[in-house]
């Protein structure tokens, strides 16, 4: 389907804008590999090849016993024997000797009855985000060959928590951003348009909404129901609606008396149509002025909530966590360094791909 000649000149705008262009560019290189965490970053094989079958643990639950294992529990690949096991066709000799039988076979001067080479294919980091690292010393551990960034102060590793964490923030922001926008714009909409007692209710209830302690709310109901990652991003929205509701509200004040708001009415065009098809757009510069700061603000909120320890649960990759970690490990700098530079750079992005869309739908920008 093509774009509109104005959606056209929109995209030309936002091409030209270099900065916007190539922020946007390297944004979604880094959010399409962190979509892909679970086979960049795991302490699961992405596939494996046993006795001629093919097992894909990054999607599925294999017991140890479907490799000629003893238990019933989930395979922990990273085991010597378990990791014998699958090269080996399920030898029992691998119980006793694992890591030398494995080096006969790399050798290839293993010989043995029945004996079925198998393969694993792993991520390029053997480690997920809560998967702890078998190395010796006392935590957090400096960055080496085996951990890039270094592991935090339960030897998880940084790099692993920096990638699923980078994807659970913009998730987190995308849905939060996406969902309190369009309530904002709705409410500020019926507001400007509609005018007189609507405006005068609504404009009450934001007002006592809007005084209601944030931070207060999210502690007591999450000592109620417990910390979550959905709760979260519904509170986030409860609150963070009214952001643009101002914004919305005096663009469709100051447009709804103009001319062209007038023709349409006596033309007998629908309310919903002169709002959303005429009048939304010529609102929208002023509502993508203020997106950059709703964006950033939503992962400093997340980020701050995570230091303070009312946040996503414990279990969660959280780079508010990390920060709150490097605070706690002065000793550590890596666990600093990281921190700064992942807000740094993401928020960095996102700001000023959010000022190219802004310039882009505005018609007195252009570029040169």
């Amino acid at each position: 389907m093509a774009m509109s000649p104005l959606n056209q000149r929109r995209w030309r705008n936002f091409r030209r804008n270099k900065r916007a262009f190539w922020s946007m560019i390297i944004f979604s290189v880094l959010f399409g590999v962190s979509l892909f965490a679970e086979f960049i970053a795991n302490n699961k094989p992405i596939l494996v090849s046993y006795r001629g079958e093919i097992f894909a643990p990054v999607f599925n639950f294999y017991p140890e016993t479907a490799f000629g294992g003893d238990f019933r529990t989930e395979a922990i690949y990273r085991d010597p024997e378990v990791e014998c096991l699958i090269v080996s066709g399920g030898i029992e000799d691998c119980f006793d000797d694992p890591e030398g039988i494995i080096e006969e076979i790399d050798a290839g001067t293993y010989q043995a009855e029945g004996f079925d080479k198998g393969w694993t294919l792993w991520p390029p980091i053997r480690y997920s985000y809560r998967t702890p690292v078998d190395r010796p010393g006392a935590a957090p551990l400096p960055p080496n060959e085996q951990n890039w960034l270094g592991t935090d102060d339960t030897k998880r590793d940084v790099l692993a928590r920096v990638i699923y964490g980078f994807r659970l923030s913009i998730l987190f922001t995308l849905m939060v951003t996406g969902a309190a926008s369009i309530l904002g714009i709705l409410a500020g909409a019926v507001q400007g348009y509609f005018g007189g007692w609507i405006d005068l209710v609504f404009q009450r209830v934001i007002e006592i909404w809007s005084a209601t302690p944030q931070l207060y709310v999210i502690i007591i109901l999450f000592a109620i129901l417990g910390r979550s990652f959905w709760l979260l991003v519904g509170l986030m929205i409860l609150f963070g609606w009214t952001g643009l509701v101002g914004v919305v509200r005096a663009e469709f004040l100051r447009a709804r008396n103009l001319e062209y708001v007038r023709a349409a009415k006596a033309l007998g065009v629908g309310n919903v149509t002169i709002m959303f098809r005429h009048m939304l757009p010529n609102a929208m510069v002023a509502t993508l002025t203020f997106m950059p700061f709703i964006v950033t603000g939503t992962v400093g909120t997340l980020a701050g909530l995570d230091f303070l320890g009312f946040g996503l649960p414990p279990s969660a990759p959280s780079l508010g966590e990390l920060t709150l970690q490097a605070k706690n490990n002065l000793q550590a700098p890596w666990l600093a360094f990281t921190a700064f530079f992942t807000f740094a750079i993401m928020l960095s992005l996102l700001v000023f791909i959010f000022e190219g869309v802004r310039d882009a739908f505005d018609p007195r920008k252009t570029f040169s």
